[in-house]
């Protein structure tokens, strides 16, 4: 089992989400972040003043998926995230030992499918 975590632009959600549900990945977590990476930063007035804004708003999208649906996942969420541009984000992906569901005890690749 992987585990991927993919940071992309908050406006790109719905389309990822989309694509991830037809290729029956279906479950996901998603928080809000901010963070900043290769883009450059950009500025904002308040009350008046002009301030450089850093951090840009971003949302973090994790899901676990079976090794045999890694790739699958990974190309959906490049296809449906990317503008080809800096700041479209990244995906980490991290080996995930077990899994439990709490409401039946089943664990392995059954407890996330």
């Amino acid at each position: 089992m992987k585990k991927i975590e993919a940071i992309i632009r908050p406006s790109k959600l719905k389309a990822v989400q989309r694509g991830l549900k037809d290729a029956d990945i279906p479950c996901i977590t998603v928080a809000a972040v901010k963070g900043t990476g290769l883009q450059k930063s950009y500025s904002e007035r308040y009350r008046g003043t002009e301030q450089s804004m850093i951090l840009q708003n971003r949302v973090m999208i994790t899901c676990i998926v079976s090794d045999n649906k890694l790739e699958e996942c990974i190309e959906v969420i490049k296809e449906n995230a990317s503008e080809n541009k800096a700041g479209d984000g990244k995906i980490f992906i991290y080996d995930v030992e077990d899994a439990i569901r709490l409401s039946t005890g089943v664990r392995g690749n059954d407890a996330i499918t």
